[in-house]
């Protein structure tokens, strides 16, 4: 039976090539993949785990797409049913599914459509050996042009806040020749950007000799032939490679756009995370980044709300965000995870009343940055960029697309004015103007695909 499978992927981008994965495996038996719940006999639900928020999106999925198709087998997975397999009470899901050995989802599936089988499916396997691990994909879940590319699984950082060990597991890195076999798949394939992720990209090798390995691997990466960029996304500030500045800046092939995390300022709150940093040291990396990169773009995620924060800790962060003057700047509420070493520094009680006070900061925090991001904004007017074109408007004579600075999801966007505009092509184009978070943009020339 050729069975019609919707799927619908939570949370990261990580968390999106396992679902490509699986929607591989699934495809190789004959499976096809539909954009309509309705018509679908499988929905696969691609789960996220990491905060509270997720973790409230993950079950209203699950319940609003067993409503709108209350007939279909219904898998949940990822990272929060890897995360709560034992303990989850979900009659609204046929089986419940982890997310480390993906390649499981072949045989979890055909038992799910087997008339003798009438229970729930529990099913949470642990990691297969590295060079048997599932990493084919054959659809990929974003527009035309780019692709992620996962270098290795779980994190040995251990912050105290952070539930990935709980749910990936340590560090785990997958085999260099894996890693390069998947990206010469991608080239050929005609992707022109491939996002390197990891939870931190820095620690790549690390859990097999001690040692980062990021650099070597990037070189190599570079040396295969066609026309593609790399973006490298995540990259933890404590132990970042700072040969890894003049090697961006000597390889055209890498974007110079530079994702770090440092979720604070204050010494205070950053020790109480287990992060050995401070807004100096964190300044000084930028600059050096700025210094030997004028060109570099650098996005940054702030977390507020974190045991220890008060209205002077708060004040470090405004300082810190003013004097760096990010590019790029999301920000998130500290979420109280069980399983995590900050759970205990304070009770629900005394959580609830710091988030509402991080409520109140956030809202001054995205202010100052959305000033910050406006006014950085301006130095791309007036220049001249490859941009990647990603959708289409119909009806007009516009394109929706990205520069280098623009990662994709969570950056602005490039709104670019010519015909014939084709997705998963790049163009040149010449920036008019700032628009919010976004660029305008004009085709330089004739451009016919």
């Amino acid at each position: 039976m050729n069975h019609k499978i919707y799927l619908e992927s939570l949370g990261c981008a990580k968390n999106q090539v396992d679902a490509e994965v699986m929607l591989n495996i699934l495809k190789k038996k004959g499976y096809t993949h539909i954009e309509n719940i309705e018509d679908a006999d499988l929905i696969i639900i691609n789960t996220c785990g990491f905060i509270e928020s997720a973790k409230e999106e993950s079950l209203n999925s699950l319940f609003e797409l067993r409503a709108k198709n209350p007939k279909a087998k219904l898998v949940f997975s990822g990272c929060l049913t890897q995360r709560y397999s034992d303990v989850l009470e979900l009659p609204e899901a046929d089986a419940i599914f982890g997310n480390r050995d993906l390649s499981k989802i072949s045989n979890l599936v055909d038992e799910l459509f087997d008339e003798k089988v009438t229970k729930q499916i529990v099913l949470s396997p642990e990691y297969p050996d590295p060079d048997d691990d599932a990493f084919e994909r054959s659809e990929l879940l974003n527009f035309l042009g780019s692709s992620y590319l996962k270098l290795s699984e779980g994190c040995n950082h251990c912050c105290a806040y952070c539930a990935i060990p709980v749910i990936r597991g340590p560090l785990r890195s997958r085999p260099e020749k894996m890693i390069l076999q998947e990206a010469c798949e991608l080239v050929a394939t005609g992707v022109k950007e491939i996002n390197i992720i990891a939870q931190d990209l820095a620690a790549w090798h690390t859990d097999i000799d001690g040692k980062s390995g990021l650099i070597d691997l990037l070189g190599k990466i570079c040396e295969i032939e066609g026309d593609f960029k790399l973006r490298l996304l995540y990259i933890h500030p404590d132990a970042f490679p700072f040969e890894l500045i003049d090697f961006v800046k000597t390889h055209d092939k890498v974007l110079p756009y530079f994702d770090i995390p440092f979720q604070h300022a204050s010494v205070r709150v950053l020790s109480k995370m287990g992060r050995t940093g401070n807004s100096e040291s964190y300044y000084q990396l930028i600059k050096s980044i700025k210094d030997e990169i004028p060109e570099a773009v650098i996005r940054t995620t702030i977390m507020l709300g974190f045991p220890g924060e008060g209205d002077e800790e708060f004040k470090e962060v405004m300082k810190f965000v003013e004097r760096c003057r990010f590019d790029w700047m999301g920000s998130f509420i500290y979420s109280r995870e069980e399983d995590t070493v900050a759970y205990d520094m304070r009770n629900e009680e005394e959580h609830e009343i710091d988030v509402a006070r991080a409520k109140k900061y956030q809202v001054k925090l995205q202010k100052l940055q959305e000033r910050i991001t406006n006014e950085e904004l301006q130095k791309f007017v007036g220049n001249v960029y490859d941009v990647l074109i990603e959708e289409k408007i119909e009806g007009e004579d516009l394109a929706i697309g990205r520069i280098y600075s623009q990662a994709p999801e969570v950056d602005g966007a490039t709104v670019v004015m010519g015909r014939n505009l084709k997705p998963g092509t790049v163009i040149k184009a010449g920036i008019e103007k700032v628009n919010g978070v976004d660029l305008e943009a004009v085709v330089l020339g004739e451009y016919n695909g």
